[in-house]
């Protein structure tokens, strides 16, 4: 007896059954545009008038960004306003008040080495030219220690963790690992005090945080003099608790602050989206999910109803992993992750489309059997696709951070939910399905034992879509030109998370309903106006860079809102998206490009790897080009739609390139181009539905999910047809042409 079936259905059960009570037990996160937040505003005070400029600002934000994102807070918002002040919206945090003081703390980290014991603080030598004046700080006990000038920085610190020494009885502890000439420094600093006796002070090395000495040790008897401890490497011990030892490694590794800061406002905001936006996406979302269930049951029949069921059990799933990861879930990412519902049918359809092609192949088959190979041989180009794109998910979390580095986390919850759907949920759905005696009896109705509409006129016509494959490439240059041309004549229009914008604070003195007022400032001609409001009489408007004009414009629009309006405040505000931010998600793309060009080189051929990474090269310059043409915004959403395109187009063109490594066997001597265009029509049916189950959610998502989800949908329809077409008629024909030149 085979005990596959029953493993699977068992393995299905429980990782059902472990969601469902996750998703009941564990809330999720919403983001800002859907629940609001905690504002907390930071002022820069800098002590010298060369420490106040922008640039010193700008560096104080990014260190700032680091900081929340070692907090654990998802898709925050960090801006600079004015010259001076720092705007940090930080959604569903549990306690504000001490994010405050992580995010207001210098982190000034220094070691030195200790000279001996004070008296008292005043008891220090005259400082000489060659002998800098030293410092009197106490250490853990209360003793005066004389330090020398610090050492090492923070500076010099490659990163840090919190630890828990349970063996050794060291409890809670800091791990530091040095980087550069902070290494042979800190080998230097240990061994010159490793030269004094046993319990002298001057034995000892003083890590001080903020001018206060958190720890001071001994350097131990085994270390001789002038030998110092190498590697580069130490431990902060003391009597910490986790969340003492976890907040000083958060600091150590987010870096000093490069100018003090100091909290002054704190307050709790609304959404930056209406409840009629919310609403309005939903109902896109649900409408959607239901078009493409149907399409896809229309197709399959029962095989459609039960890779629905699977995918119901894959949404389970996802949102699950993401509760219990503690994410944060925004308006653009919930699309996304329906989407990803969409885009999870990828290998059902997979499945049944190789299925449907056993069926009518063998003599006499059976929908079991059928099933069974189906399942067998589309492994490998489900595999593939799929790594493909783990591997870009893996370095967008490892080299990017921020919102990039969260999509990456999405990104590859979604890939490992949707391999667990379709290979293991599906499977044992369906497997139970072909055995019933009245499936057996009646097997049209599963909906593999025909071979379906668009596979029965390709086999009549047999089209040879590959005669020409220079006329293809020639129709994917003149596109490529056409939107390089619309990126150089129209340029880009970068929203406010890239370019920065306009702040202005109201307090009115009737409660002004958030709603009305984007519907007013959208009549008015802003409608990519932010508002939030905290409490009753306090409204927020954030836009793009306005002349006084139009700020005026926007000020008599709220005023006609409420009975009276004062302006708190008017200022310039930095781009939430801040250049390291822009820098290491750029990194990040070309090196999983790189990544996925390696793989795919070694799973298929150089010339098959090459064709698949230039077709996604070409996607994304087009998807960009188009918007230039249209003027439409590059923002953050648009950002989240390019991410979720350079994901998932890749995979059409790994299961074409799968059919042609299958049917290229060395036994076979067709041509190359014959057998990639009997590879393409092959594989056709399934890049058509695949690609007709994602269109029904986002069709749905532009026309019925309001502005807010409209460029963002629009970005992923133009991204869907766009990769569909390369797939077949750009990767194919460049593949054809570079293997005759092999």
């Amino acid at each position: 007896m085979n005990r596959s079936p029953h493993i699977r259905g068992l393995i299905a059960l429980a990782a059902v059954a472990l969601s469902l009570y996750v998703a009941l037990t564990v809330p999720v996160h919403l983001g800002l545009d859907l629940r609001g937040g905690t504002q907390i505003v930071l002022e820069t005070r800098p002590s010298t008038a060369a420490d106040g400029d922008d640039e010193a600002t700008d560096r104080t934000v990014e260190v700032l960004r680091g900081r929340v994102d070692a907090l654990g807070v998802a898709e925050p918002t960090i801006a600079r306003s004015g010259s001076d002040r720092i705007v940090v919206e930080l959604p569903g945090l549990q306690d504000p008040r001490k994010a405050a003081d992580v995010l207001g703390r210098t982190a000034q980290l220094t070691f030195h080495q200790v000279v001996g014991v004070a008296t008292d603080a005043d008891d220090l030598p005259e400082p000489l030219p060659e002998r800098p004046r030293q410092q009197v700080l106490a250490d853990e006990s209360g003793q005066l220690l004389r330090l020398q000038v610090a050492s090492l920085t923070g500076r010099d610190v490659e990163k840090a963790a919190a630890r828990f020494d349970q063996q050794g009885g060291a409890g809670w502890h800091v791990t530091i690992d040095f980087r550069g000439s902070g290494e042979k420094e800190w080998d230097r600093l240990t061994g010159e005090a490793a030269c004094h006796a046993p319990g002298d002070p001057a034995r000892r090395v003083a890590i001080v945080l903020d001018n206060k000495v958190i720890s001071s040790p001994q350097v131990a008897p085994s270390v001789a003099c002038r030998s110092g401890i190498s590697g580069g490497s130490t431990q902060i011990t003391g009597s910490f608790d986790d969340s003492d030892a976890k907040e000083l490694a958060l600091l150590i590794k987010g870096g000093a602050l490069p100018v003090p800061v100091e909290t002054i406002e704190q307050r709790t905001v609304g959404p930056t989206l209406g409840a009629e936006a919310i609403t309005a996406s939903a109902w896109a979302a649900v409408i959607g999910t239901a078009l493409t269930s149907l399409f896809i049951i229309a197709v399959y029949r029962i095989m459609g109803a039960l890779a629905t069921m699977a995918l119901a059990c894959y949404g389970l799933v996802s949102y699950a992993a993401l509760a219990a990861l503690g994410a944060t879930l925004t308006l653009p990412g919930l699309a996304g992750f329906v989407l990803a519902i969409g885009m999870a049918v990828d290998a059902n359809v997979l499945v049944f489309e190789r299925a449907r092609e056993e069926y009518a192949s063998r003599h006499r088959p059976t929908p079991r059997a059928s099933l069974a190979a189906g399942f067998r041989r589309a492994f490998s180009a489900i595999a593939d696709s799929n790594i493909t794109t783990l591997i870009a998910a893996g370095l967008l979390f490892f080299l990017a951070s921020g919102p990039v580095r969260g999509f990456g986390v999405t990104l590859g919850i979604g890939v490992l939910a949707s391999m667990l759907s379709a290979l293991v949920i599906t499977r044992a759905l369906a497997e139970y399905a072909v055995a019933r005696p009245r499936l057996r009896r009646r097997p049209h109705l599963t909906g593999i034992a025909h071979t379906g509409t668009v596979r029965d006129r390709l086999t009549r016509t047999n089209p040879n879509l590959m005669r020409h494959p220079r006329r293809w490439l020639a129709v994917s240059a003149a596109a490529l030109v056409l939107a390089a041309s619309g990126i150089a004549a129209r340029g880009l229009d970068f929203g406010v998370e890239f370019t920065g914008g306009r702040l202005i604070e109201y307090t009115t003195s009737t409660p002004v309903d958030p709603d009305r007022a984007r519907t007013a400032l959208a009549d008015a001609g802003f409608p990519r106006a932010v508002v939030q409001t905290s409490g009753e009489h306090q409204l927020t408007v954030r836009t793009h860079h306005l002349s006084n004009t139009q700020a005026a414009a926007i000020t008599d629009t709220i005023t006609d809102l409420a009975r009276q309006t004062d302006k708190i405040r008017d200022e310039a505000i930095g781009p939430s998206l801040g250049k390291e931010l822009r820098q290491g998600a750029l990194i990040a793309l070309v090196v999983a490009l790189g990544a996925q060009f390696v793989y795919l080189t070694a799973r298929f051929r150089w010339l098959l790897g090459t064709s698949a990474v230039a077709a996604l090269a070409h996607d994304v310059v087009i998807l960009i080009g188009v918007f230039a043409w249209l003027g439409k915004p590059v923002d953050g959403v648009f950002l989240a739609a390019l991410l979720t395109v350079i994901g998932y187009s890749v995979n059409d063109s790994v299961v074409l390139f799968d059919r042609i490594r299958e049917m290229g066997r060395p036994d076979r001597k067709e041509p190359f181009a014959r057998t990639a265009n009997q590879a393409l029509l092959q594989t056709l049916p399934r890049t058509v539905n695949t690609g007709m189950g994602a269109a029904f959610i986002l069709t749905a998502l532009a026309v019925l999910g309001g502005e807010t989800l409209t460029d963002f949908a629009l970005a992923l329809l133009i991204g869907l047809v766009v990769g569909t077409y390369s797939s077949m008629f750009t990767a194919t024909p460049l593949a054809i042409e570079l293997h005759k030149r092999t």
